[in-house]
């Protein structure tokens, strides 16, 4: 079980936010949703609907990979509950080193608007990404913290956004992918440890 007591809770909320944020940071720094926001930027070449859709598709979408994580964490039992969160931290460690990229045509209709067009591309974009993933696993781990999680998890994936929809593809070659990479491997394979250690 990963409710953790409640003796130390801002700690611990802290911790969950900290962990989430940075954790979601590195992973988002490839990935597909990060390629989207380019292409996206590239596009519409409006930045503010744009990261505000990416902002609410964020939200919804890590709210409820957040919720479900948690929902793991504090209703299932067992030591195979323990394993599962690890070995889902250990793929995430693996994952960051596939290259991403996207499939077929990103834009949807205009009609939505660019912020729609935004909020419905990468909504769906997000599902089952390792940043998705990464949050469901954090929920996990910090089940009585996933509020935090969830602020954690969207700070870092706007942090990661941000700068590529502002400053497009020149962010991408000042950014040192394999040390990104790695950082992100090593955070992720670190939480799959914790995960297998007897809770405090």
């Amino acid at each position: 079980m990963f409710v953790d007591d409640s003796s130390r809770p801002p700690r611990r909320t802290m911790e969950a936010f900290l962990v989430s944020l940075g954790l979601v940071a590195l992973a988002e720094i490839g990935d597909k949703t990060q390629l989207l926001a380019l292409v996206l930027a590239s596009r519409f070449r409006r930045p503010l609907p744009i990261l505000a859709g990416i902002l609410a598709a964020t939200l919804l979408n890590h709210l409820a990979a957040a919720a479900l994580g948690a929902f793991i964490g504090v209703s299932l039992e067992g030591a195979w509950v323990r394993w599962l969160i690890a070995a889902s931290f250990f793929a995430i460690a693996v994952w960051a080193f596939i290259p991403e990229r996207i499939e077929g045509e990103v834009a949807p209709a205009p009609r939505f608007g660019v912020f729609g067009a935004t909020l419905c591309a990468f909504f769906l974009a997000e599902i089952g990404d390792r940043t998705q993933i990464a949050t469901v696993a954090l929920g996990a781990r910090f089940a009585a913290w996933w509020l935090p999680v969830v602020a954690g998890t969207t700070l870092g994936l706007m942090a990661a956004n941000l700068p590529v929809v502002l400053l497009g593809r020149h962010v991408m070659r000042w950014m040192p992918m394999r040390t990104v990479h790695w950082a992100a491997a090593l955070i992720s394979a670190a939480l799959g440890v914790a995960a297998l250690l007897p809770p405090r």
